[in-house]
């Protein structure tokens, strides 16, 4: 199977072509096409099997075609929030996008994005300070929320939740089965379809894409963009990214590349 065959569009394939990877991971296959209808789903799968790529490929589509999309993304930690970002800005290099991405301590956000990604402290205290309005989310992913149980934010979650609204696209992904996570998700979900990944299949992902052939690809990515000194400026003054400002930094659908990293 190829990506082309899950419904993904030509600019979201092109990019992943270029990052090096070949084919679509199981849980890649499974999940896309689920996102791309609109449908509810429950994903239970391994740590690096592509799981992060299964809804930021579809998400970037859903963006580029539908328009104004409020779309939450709702992770375990700053590290996890970090990962999935730099994921955003590298597979819509041939797509428009906004993007407010929250960090543990500090925040940048954008009052337009379409895209806010934080775990759930850092949400809250942030929604209930009146700097962003997640009453009008569209589309909310939970990534991952048996993580987020071990980070014990299941309580902040579920805060987080009562600002949503009731009509909207609902994805959520956990490692395992956890009694202590089915009450939230029984909230969460609506007659979800459930995807489940065999445990042999961790680490797929690393399988289907190179390492040679990623680092080449994320130095391509960044040849004839833009660099926003500002930006960059002002994310080591509130150290945004932890110490470290990655070279994909979205924008506004700009790709930047920050020369000192």
């Amino acid at each position: 199977m190829n990506f082309s065959e899950l419904g993904l569009s030509e600019q979201t394939i092109r990019a992943i072509n270029e990052f090096g990877i070949t084919e679509p991971t199981t849980v890649q296959a499974d999940v896309i096409p689920s996102i791309l209808e609109g449908k509810d789903v429950f994903t239970i799968a391994p740590q690096r099997c592509g799981k992060t790529m299964s809804y930021v490929f579809p998400l970037v589509d859903i963006i580029s075609t539908k328009g104004a999309q409020n779309i939450l993304i709702i992770t375990a930690n700053s590290a996890c929030s970090v990962v999935t970002s730099d994921r955003l800005a590298i597979f819509n290099k041939y797509h428009e996008i906004n993007e407010a991405t929250i960090k543990d301590g500090e925040e940048d956000i954008d009052n337009e994005a379409n895209v806010i990604i934080g775990s759930p402290d850092l949400l809250l205290d942030i929604a209930e300070n009146g700097r962003i309005d997640l009453s009008k989310t569209n589309i909310l992913v939970v990534d991952d929320i048996n993580l987020i149980k071990k980070n014990k934010q299941l309580n902040n979650l579920s805060k987080v939740l009562e600002m949503l609204p009731a009509d909207k696209q609902n994805i959520v992904y956990t490692n395992r089965r956890s009694k202590e996570t089915q009450e939230i998700l029984e909230k969460i979900l609506k007659t979800p379809e459930e995807i489940k990944v065999d445990k042999a299949k961790e680490q797929e992902a690393e399988l289907t894409a190179p390492v040679s052939s990623k680092k080449d690809c994320a130095n391509s990515c960044i040849k004839n963009t833009v660099i926003d000194k500002e930006l960059l400026n002002i994310c080591e003054k509130y150290n945004s990214f932890e110490g470290h400002t990655p070279k994909f930094i979205l924008v506004k659908g700009i790709v930047v590349e920050n020369e000192e990293a």
